[in-house]
């Protein structure tokens, strides 16, 4: 018995990947991730497959819950994980970020994957992108000729600049706190001070194509692509940046409202008065 024990010790030493679990967490940029160690290790000499095979789990960094943990996008580590499920690409219809996407396939040393991400040259020197195996529909552009140049350059300004039609429809509400004080008289200017933070509330996907990096995800970092949430804020506080940023994606505004209570009032007549506001701007795309 001692004997056997023995040999699993020492096998385990020489096999590093033995010593991690079948289902392994992941803390990728705040975002929670479970998969089993046999994803990760999909694609030789991969950087994760180096990771969680030729590594063992003392030498991995991890998070304060004991999570394995990479600094890198957490949002587009979802693709690069479906990637290695079954080696497959699979993207949305519309996908402003597949640059950033390439780069995140290339710091994971997935050559395949960052390779039909890359847009392709033509003989003319025309730019045509690679269409993905997820879409059958334009699956022959593996290549451009002369004759097809026309119909590629069709396609890749497609998905730069998506007609409306390809787009998802959908409502965002931004929404944000300010203070202000009036004068004693009606001759003393107000004095007006906004909250640095403005809100974003709408389905997640959406708040993410139009807002990018710029939405913070902190206090909501697990929620799923297609679900609703209220938590977002965005990472400044200038709300005609997030309008212009509203109208780049197709987005047009559709109600507003604005609300106002007295926070602080006091007896001395000579102090001023200090109200609060809240305002929100409903914006939608058909």
């Amino acid at each position: 018995m001692a004997l056997a024990d023995t040999e699993r010790a020492a096998s385990s030493c020489g096999d590093p990947s033995a010593a991690f679990s079948d289902i392994i967490e992941l803390n990728v940029g705040g975002q929670v991730y479970v998969t089993r160690h046999k994803t990760l290790i999909a694609v030789p000499d991969s950087l994760l497959w180096n990771m969680f095979s030729k590594k063992s789990p003392k030498e991995l960094a991890r998070d304060s819950k004991g999570r394995f943990f990479l600094d890198r996008d957490g949002f587009l580590f979802r693709y690069i994980l479906d990637y290695l499920r079954d080696l497959n690409l699979v993207l949305p219809d519309y996908f402003p970020e597949k640059s950033r996407l390439q780069r995140e396939a290339d710091f994971f040393q997935l050559r395949d994957l960052a390779k039909r991400l890359s847009p392709r040259v033509s003989k003319d020197n025309s730019i045509c992108e690679e269409i993905s195996q997820s879409d059958p529909e334009d699956g022959g552009l593996q290549g451009c000729s002369s004759s097809d140049t026309l119909r590629a350059a069709s396609v890749s300004g497609a998905m730069r600049s998506p007609s409306l039609d390809s787009r998802k429809s959908g409502y965002i509400t931004i929404g944000y706190r300010g203070s202000y004080t009036i004068g004693r008289d009606i001759q003393t200017d107000a004095k007006f001070r906004r909250v640095a933070r403005i809100t974003v509330c709408g389905k997640t996907s959406l708040a993410k194509e139009v807002f990018g990096e710029t939405l913070n995800e902190s206090r909501d970092p697990d929620r799923p692509p297609e679900r609703y949430t209220s938590r977002y804020y965005l990472k400044y506080n200038f709300l005609e940046q997030a309008f212009d940023k509203l109208t780049e994606a197709g987005f047009h505004m559709v109600a507003c409202s604005s609300t106002g209570t007295c926070a602080y009032t006091s007896n001395d007549p000579n102090e001023d008065k200090i109200w609060t506001s809240y305002t929100e701007y409903v914006f939608c795309r058909e």
